[in-house]
């Protein structure tokens, strides 16, 4: 394999395979895959803008049988902090995003043994009822599963319920690494990477529109990775031509405070900056038919998301006005609406508030900025 003949193909949009993958990544040297992942943003999504979003990422429950070894928020059925999330609250929360200037809500929560289809439903209709300008991005691949299993029912049966009740738009949660050999090691309890996949390709036959995600750094190998994307790549070629599929695709390093991965002393988090800009790269070179791909600033911090605006991200991802899960596992990077455009300026870009469809908004006017500013906290 050649360096310069990868990366020409890359320009041109062909799909490399997962091995012709971990060559680049290995042995290309940053600034050239940084190059090309550039180029290749420059020409899906031509200009100078970057996109960022106002949302909450609010949970269901924490209760969970799935017994992830990277999570520290989960807690088993029967224990003392166990919580389902009120109406009341879900009002409050609601209430309070819609006064920050957004209007969706990330709504996730564990695999909770007593939570099926129709909790969920009635859920959404009730959210939707009380706020009919209420976007609802909730649930993932996991938990439709998880939902599939309790009803004995189907992927498709269980979306279109869902989607009839209110959810909008699918997120990519739960992907870790789509290689079953890591997901026995790092969350057997939740579906097998086949799985994952074939509750996208049932979303998006549905029209319903996804996200993907990836969390490495953990026990996986650089093929492993690579795979993932291919797969992503896959899913996302077999849309039917009247759907959008998969909206973006968001890599983010494991955060290993806390967890009992670290502790058993199985993984840590050991990903650099570098290492980072360049998945970011790799995942703009390896994904040429996902036009958006988020930099992560939850989980990397400020200047290494910037820098990833030069080597193939064109979306800065939300200023999560709530956010518990990965928070604790140790990732402590906060922005303010008028922290994120700066940091976006300063890259060189101009800032675009966007919806989950990523069409752009104009900056609502009723943004309490101070609320907003005790809400969240800026970490260099």
């Amino acid at each position: 394999m050649n360096i310069a003949d990868l990366l020409s193909r890359a320009l041109n949009f062909e799909s490399l395979t997962a091995e012709e993958g971990v060559f680049l990544f290995e042995n290309a040297g940053t600034s050239e895959l940084m190059y090309v992942g550039d180029q290749l943003k420059r020409k899906q999504v031509p200009g100078d803008k970057v996109t960022w979003i106002i949302d909450r990422n609010s949970n269901t429950t924490n209760v969970c049988v799935a017994n992830c070894k990277f999570c520290n928020f989960y807690r088993r059925p029967g224990h003392d902090e166990q919580y389902i999330t009120t109406i009341e609250q879900y009002k409050k929360k609601i209430e309070e995003t819609f006064e920050f200037g957004g209007e969706q809500l990330l709504l996730q929560g564990g695999h909770h043994p007593d939570l099926g289809l129709d909790y969920y439903c009635k859920l959404f209709r009730e959210l939707k009822q009380l706020y009919p300008n209420l976007k609802l991005h909730a649930l993932g691949p996991p938990e439709i599963a998880h939902v599939t299993k309790l009803e004995k029912s189907t992927h498709t049966e269980v979306l279109k319920a869902l989607h009839e009740a209110g959810l909008d738009s699918l997120p990519g949660a739960g992907a870790e690494i789509l290689s079953d050999r890591v997901r026995r090691l790092v969350s057997k309890g939740k579906c097998g990477s086949q799985e994952w996949l074939d509750i996208m390709r049932a979303a998006h036959q549905l029209n319903i529109t996804t996200s993907a995600t990836m969390m490495f750094g953990h026990v996986e190998t650089n093929l492993e990775r690579m795979q993932h994307l291919v797969d992503i790549r896959q899913v996302q070629s077999e849309k039917p031509a009247t759907a959008k599929g998969f909206l973006a695709f968001i890599p983010w390093p494991f955060m290993d405070e806390g967890t009992l991965l670290k502790k058993l002393k199985r993984a840590r988090n050991t990903c650099t900056g570098d290492e980072y800009v360049r998945m970011i790269a790799m995942s703009r070179i390896m994904l040429p038919n996902v036009v958006n791909i988020q930099a992560s600033w939850l989980t990397v911090g400020k200047k290494i998301a910037q820098t990833c605006l030069h080597a193939g991200a064109n979306d800065f991802g939300s200023i999560m006005i709530e956010e518990n899960v990965v928070s604790a596992a140790g990732a402590a990077f906060r922005f303010t609406a008028g922290g994120i455009q700066e940091a976006i300026q300063e890259a060189g870009f101009v800032p675009q508030l966007r919806d989950q469809q990523y069409g752009e908004r104009d900056l609502p006017q009723n943004i309490k900025q101070q609320e907003l500013d005790k809400a969240t906290m800026i970490v260099d």
